[in-house]
Formats: structure tokens, C-alpha cells, sequence
């Protein structure tokens, strides 16, 4: 990204774009567990798709959910970027309406998001790292990783692409 000089966008938060409404059914891939208080509140009905069961024990009063089939019936999707990293974000793309509103979102996603546009995604929401000595000393610590990253959105209506 530093090499083609993007401007990236630091500023708009990703997970404000879901624009959540009274009506909506929201489906989300991964537990943000703090944002289902949020969903609720907007008057939104909520999905969660898990890969790990245990979570469903954990988290008895949430809608959570082993099949991702699920999503067919929702209209905004908020999805963790890890789908990328265990290679079944192609498998909750395809259980997606073709008008639902698809944000994916993580720490993970720091990368150009053309690829995902190109499967119907809307919102890429990520990290770039800025000093990557401190970075990595800190995530071999353990710690968080703080202003050694810089928030990063991609929004599909308004990208032109890499750029050189």
C-alpha cells in the first residue's frame, strides 16, 4: 500500500457502514459479542454463524448457529476477516443473498480488498501496520497492538483499485 501511495482511509469505521435498522436481519460470521447488544437495541433481528460449538453452550441467550445456510435470509452480513485466513469466506458468500450488504472485518484484513469486491463483498475493514519493530514486539509480548496499526476501510462504491 506504502509502494503505490493509496490513500487509505483511516477515518470511517467499517462497522458503522452496516447501518443497522429496525427490520433488518443481521447475519453475523463470528462472534462480535460486543456489538449483539447494539443489534438488539436497533431493533434488528440477529443470526450468529460459529465454527465453534462451544460457544453455543457458552452463550446460551444468543441466536447462535452451526449452519451457515442461515444467512440466506439476512440482509446485512457482518463477517470476521479470519473466513479469509481458514478459506470459507467463498462457502458464506455463496449463502448470501445477492442484495445483502456484506462487510468483512478484522484485524486481519489488512490487505487490498479487490479480490473480495469481486465476490460481492461491499466493506473491507482492517489494519495496517505503521511501525512494524514495535508491532511485532508487541504482539510476541502478547500485547495490544496500539498505535502500531492504523485502522484501514475499503468501501466498494467508492474504490477505483490499486492504483500504481
Amino acid at each position: 500500500m506504502k509502494e503505490t501511495n493509496f490513500p487509505l482511509d483511516h477515518v470511517t469505521d467499517s462497522l458503522g457502514l452496516l447501518s443497522v435498522d429496525r427490520g433488518d436481519r443481521i447475519g453475523m460470521v463470528g462472534l462480535f459479542a460486543g456489538l449483539t447488544e447494539t443489534i438488539k437495541k436497533a431493533g434488528a433481528e440477529l443470526i450468529i454463524v460459529e465454527k465453534k460449538e462451544l460457544l453455543i453452550q457458552k452463550f446460551r441467550d444468543l441466536p447462535i448457529t452451526l449452519d451457515v445456510t442461515k444467512l440466506a435470509t439476512c440482509n446485512k452480513i457482518l463477517c470476521t476477516s479470519t473466513t479469509v485466513l481458514n478459506n470459507s469466506l467463498d462457502e458464506v458468500l455463496t449463502h448470501c443473498l445477492p442484495d445483502a450488504f456484506v462487510s468483512v472485518v478484522g484485524p486481519t484484513a489488512g490487505y487490498f480488498p479487490d479480490p473480495l469486491f469481486a465476490r460481492g463483498v461491499d466493506v473491507v475493514g482492517g489494519r495496517v501496520v505503521e511501525n512494524s519493530q514495535e508491532f511485532l514486539q508487541r504482539l510476541a509480548q502478547g500485547k495490544r497492538w496500539g498505535e502500531t496499526t492504523l485502522r484501514t476501510c475499503f468501501q466498494k462504491k467508492a474504490y477505483g483499485g490499486i492504483v500504481n
